[in-house]
């Protein structure tokens, strides 16, 4: 079995992938409070 020496993992992906997942949940927590402030607003 090869010798695995810490920190030599190439983990660009990984962290694009980390990157575009809290981008996606930071705008879908945007667009619920969004949608519940309209709500609330315009009583619907």
């Amino acid at each position: 079995m090869a010798e695995h020496k810490h920190g030599t993992m190439d983990i660009t992906v990984q962290e694009q992938a980390y990157a575009g997942f809290i981008t996606a949940i930071v705008r879908c927590s945007i667009a619920s409070i969004a949608a519940l402030i309209f709500l609330a607003v315009f009583a619907i």
